[in-house]
């Protein structure tokens, strides 16, 4: 039986059925099924899919997105070889713990500044992000300053001394980034990114909907091609939310975000709901290798098992009612032994 994994979320989408939104409705007639979204653009309502509304919305967009072609092929080659390196350096565990954010498909490295976000939050929505403590991530490489930084100051992009976080996300083909807006009481504006190793799009007003994966069509896509700029600002980085779609990643993508953190963004060490007094906690166990080749219809046997435990549940409670009463037969046969025996002791006393 083959397995029901995916090492590409592209293959995933492709083998589903088209998202349709609609249903019916009492009457007989179709309507317009309003879903609520599972990703984590829940505080920006796309709801109203009206083609005028959504070239509305598309117009805003466009309207507040700025992209250049800045690096050339060769620059590009160099930085690259300088990602490489920094992904050969956290395999090999010589980044802090917080720089280093692995998710299937996508590996994220923070410099200068991280923060939480997503499944680390403790309170989940927009607004419990925080930056981690100060000296929990690196600093920015001086590669990242001397051959992106500077060429941005350069081109008039972003002024001398904004930047102060860099991260880099890692895409493998078929990985994604969900519907979101970055956190506005974290990051100033604008946000600006570069694109390395291949072109891919960046896509705004999605909904990301799993268990399948299914991402609906976007409101706006924009192209972003190795070596170009992307800045945003307005709506298109404040009241849309944008993503990279699994379908969009084709080969190997890497993406440097550089932002500027604002001032009163709080922290881990400062009035953070993600604070907690310590538990101490018993060590985990570690779970035991099994050198056993794995099976694809592991997934089936729990429910097989099931059933089989129940069967011998029911087999061995048989058997014990079974062992149980030829027991107790034999303990009475024993008994009335033991009382004949003891009356005819007791008859040749009298006599």
């Amino acid at each position: 039986m083959a397995t029901s994994g995916y090492s590409d979320l592209r293959d995933k989408l492709r083998s589903m059925p088209p998202h349709r939104d609609e249903h019916r409705t009492s009457n007989g007639s179709t309507g317009r099924k309003r879903r609520r979204r599972e990703s984590d653009d829940d505080e920006c309502d796309h709801s109203d899919d009206s083609g005028e509304h959504r070239e509305q919305e598309a117009h805003r967009v466009r309207s507040s997105v700025l992209q250049k072609s800045i690096f050339t092929p060769e620059e590009c080659a160099r930085i690259e070889e300088k990602i490489d390196d920094v992904v050969a350096k956290a395999e090999a565990g010589l980044y802090r713990e917080h720089t280093v954010d692995r998710a299937p498909l996508r590996n994220k490295y923070f410099f200068g500044e991280g923060y939480t976000y997503g499944a680390q939050l403790e309170k989940r929505g927009p607004g419990q992000e925080r930056l981690y403590r100060k000296g929990q991530v690196d600093d920015i490489p001086s590669w990242v300053h001397e051959l992106v930084i500077q060429r941005l100051v350069s081109a008039g992009v972003v002024p001398e001394g904004f930047v102060n976080s860099a991260v880099i996300n890692d895409y493998q083909p078929g990985g994604c980034i969900v519907s979101h807006v970055d956190p506005l009481h974290i990051f100033a504006r604008p946000i600006v990114s570069v694109s390395f190793f291949s072109d891919s799009a960046l896509c705004f007003g999605c909904r990301f909907q799993f268990k399948p994966i299914r991402v609906s069509e976007p409101v706006f896509v924009l192209p972003v091609h190795r070596g170009s700029v992307t800045v945003l600002s307005g709506y298109a980085a404040d009241d849309i939310t944008h993503c990279i779609r699994p379908q969009d990643i084709k080969e190997r993508r890497a993406v440097i975000i550089l932002r500027k953190t604002r001032p009163d963004a709080p922290r881990l060490d400062s009035d953070s709901p993600l604070r907690s007094a310590p538990v101490e906690r018993a060590p985990p166990l570690k779970a035991k290798r099994s050198h056993r080749r794995a099976d694809p219809d592991a997934a089936h046997r729990p429910r097989v098992l099931e059933m089989d435990k129940e069967e011998n549940r029911r087999s061995s409670g048989q058997r014990r009612h079974s062992s149980s009463s030829d027991d107790y037969r034999k303990r009475d046969a024993d008994y009335d032994k033991h009382r004949e025996s003891s009356s005819r002791k007791v008859k040749m006393r009298r006599h």
